[in-house]
């Protein structure tokens, strides 16, 4: 897998067949013979710069039908949970499997994430996407997580649902002591909900949070903010299990 990048920065993500774009075609075998940094042409005689994708080049990329959580708030994620090397993750919510690739690449092969999907149609995009990836680390299940947590000892439980609070019990039995819990919501009043039930099952360190990112313009005549931003996404809730 590659990606193409052309003079005005556009990503293509290719595959086992030729690239077809507005600039010309590039056969397939030119691409697969291609090196990291290599240029080549369309048959058109544009240039395109062949990389091999990172994860954020490819979560870019990759097939999805739903949103995804963004780079800001994953790393809000990682730095309140202490996640590293060795972990492991359940998460509710595949969707396309972003966060999970993100949390995989960051556990390393001696962790595992363990990703419960209740749609059968995004699960198996997500698995796709994974596999796609490279990522051996995740594995992707077609079930309902309010039907119970397989999983024991764990060190992160992250939720990205309506109603994460309804998890809250089992994460309580499958968390380690000093493990994590952490959810994604859009509405304050879900925050609200989360707190108490968190309270009821003995989870103490409660925090809330929003992340609004705003990126600064550098142009010759002057340096700004950005006129469009990234405002609100969701709230970011953790609490620990102790």
């Amino acid at each position: 897998m590659r990606i193409l990048i052309d003079k005005k920065g556009k990503k293509y993500l290719t595959r086992e067949e030729d690239l077809h774009t507005n600039l010309g075609y590039i056969k397939k075998e030119d691409i697969q013979t291609s090196s990291n940094g290599q240029i080549i042409k369309t048959h058109m005689g544009y240039e395109f710069t062949v990389i091999k994708p990172n994860l954020n080049d490819y979560i870019e990329l990759m097939e999805r039908k739903c949103s995804i959580i963004l780079p800001k708030d994953i790393g809000i994620i990682v730095a309140n949970t202490s996640l590293g090397c060795g972990q492991r993750v359940v998460e509710a919510g595949t969707g396309s499997g972003a966060t999970a690739l993100y949390f995989a690449n960051i556990v390393g092969s001696t962790g595992g994430v363990y990703s419960y999907e209740l749609r059968e149609d995004f699960a198996e995009i997500a698995r796709k996407n994974i596999s796609e990836f490279g990522q051996e680390n995740v594995e992707v299940k077609c079930k309902d997580i309010n039907d119970g947590i397989d999983e024991s000892e764990v060190d992160l439980i992250f939720l990205d649902l309506p109603k994460p609070w309804d998890v809250v019990e089992s994460a309580a039995k499958s968390l380690k002591i000093a493990g994590y819990l952490a959810a994604y919501n859009p509405y304050i009043e879900q925050v609200f909900t989360l707190h108490k039930v968190l309270k009821k099952f003995g989870f103490s360190n409660l925090k809330s949070v929003e992340c609004i990112l705003r990126e600064i313009e550098v142009k010759a005549k002057g340096t700004r903010p950005k006129t469009r931003m990234v405002g609100h996404t969701g709230y970011l809730t953790f609490a620990r299990f102790l």
